[in-house]
């Protein structure tokens, strides 16, 4: 079996939605981090590369149609080159990381290309189509930004809650604060805000060109309030509950965001190809599931595999990259693990950063990887929670390690 390694990582900054990536289409998103990924590799030949796996969560809008393929063919790079894009929902760039190791520890590939992209400012409404032609009722748009639609009503109306509802639920089980939550998200905000102005994004973070004369470039994650505090996020309304027992406000939730990211995994051979040394190596990863309204909780037991597959202990790990879809759900996943916080997002999270959700998982693979390269620890660990119940994990390992 081949070792997978890491050889570079790169993300947009994140927009929030309706904001300054909101007039950039998914797909041409997802071509802009291509094309940067491929011009910081000089020596690359891209006929070389075996394969392109993207991730997407909606896939109902103009990411349409395999959106890793019109990503490749829209970067100009060769038509020979496959395509396939995944969806796990939040988690469908890092199952593409997942995948593409696997062919290269199988030897089926040497260099594979792997992204996510998700624009939730243009993710379209949707009209289904009716049981019978010519209906005298009306019909109703689903919005596909985000959560369930379209449901089927065989499905338990208990798993099918908002994420909002279901998180405020998780919050109950595990005993979680507003002001804990509170706490949790102000951090956030002040270690991404910290992180930028000390260039920890420089080598993570590709600009965006304007797409229209009146545009701006887009250079930084705008959602990030470095101002924020834990009495600023007080004063916030919940947005899922009314009353004594509501917590969950759009200060401690990530926000909807839209952004993309791209990697390149291979072998030794495919760092030859590509002139370049790894970041790191894809150690083990691990999938869990649980019931739907718990989502938040399913990267427990998907880190704990992923650690049990690589024969480590939590106390070899020196960074963990947790997407912060919700601080509720976040805290309850760190208390469980049993772990130092200060290891969690220490350059930000989603909360702060954003959460596009088929480019987050990249963005978390990427980010440990280079927090280890930086500090020169040996373990790290990328976790997230995905609806409908999933979570994903992977480990890696600094190449470079002095600690």
């Amino acid at each position: 079996m081949q070792q997978a390694y890491l050889y570079d990582a790169i993300r947009t900054p994140f927009g929030k939605i309706g904001g300054s990536l909101s007039s950039h289409r998914p797909d041409d998103l997802a071509a802009h981090v291509v094309r940067e990924l491929v011009a910081r590799a000089p020596q690359l030949d891209s006929a070389q590369i075996d394969e392109s796996i993207f991730g997407n969560a909606n896939g109902a809008g103009e990411e349409n149609r395999n959106v890793a393929r019109m990503a490749t063919l829209l970067a100009g790079l060769p038509t020979s080159l496959p395509g396939t894009t995944m969806n796990r929902l939040c988690g469908s760039s890092l199952d593409a990381s997942i995948a593409a190791s696997r062919q290269i520890a199988t030897g089926d590939a040497d260099l594979v290309l792997v992204g996510g992209v998700e624009s939730m400012s243009r993710a379209p409404w949707v009209l289904p189509k009716t049981e019978r032609p010519f209906p005298m009722s009306n019909l109703e748009l689903a919005n596909t930004t985000l959560g369930w639609r379209l449901v089927n009503p065989a499905m338990p109306g208990q798993w099918t809650v908002s994420l909002g509802e279901a998180t405020e639920q998780l919050r109950e089980k595990h005993n979680i604060s507003r002001e804990d939550q509170d706490e949790f998200s102000a951090r956030s905000h002040q270690q991404a805000a910290a992180a930028w102005e000390a260039g920890k994004y420089e080598n993570l973070v590709v600009p965006v060109p304007p797409a229209t004369k009146r545009g701006v470039e887009v250079t930084r994650d705008e959602t990030i309030r470095a101002d924020s505090t834990t009495e600023t996020l007080s004063k916030l309304r919940t947005v899922f509950r009314t009353g004594e027992n509501a917590t969950v406000t759009a200060g401690n939730a990530s926000p909807m965001s839209d952004g993309a990211s791209a990697a390149f995994l291979g072998s030794e051979r495919g760092g030859q190809l590509l002139g370049a040394d790894p970041i790191a190596r894809i150690v083990s990863n691990g999938a869990a599931a649980l019931d739907p309204q718990f989502f938040g909780f399913a990267p427990v037991e998907a880190a704990n595999k992923a650690l049990a597959k690589a024969g480590l202990k939590w106390s070899d790990i020196a960074a963990v990259e947790l997407n912060e879809a919700f601080a509720a759900q976040s805290l309850a996943c760190i208390r469980a693990w049993d772990i130092d916080p200060a290891i969690v997002n220490a350059w930000g999270g989603a909360i702060a950063i954003g959460h596009p959700l088929g480019a987050s998982g990249l963005r978390i693979l990427g980010t440990v990887a280079r927090r280890l390269q930086e500090s020169g620890e040996r373990y790290g660990i990328a976790a997230i929670c995905i609806g409908v119940g999933q979570g994903l994990a992977v480990v890696v390992e600094n190449v470079n390690a002095t600690k």
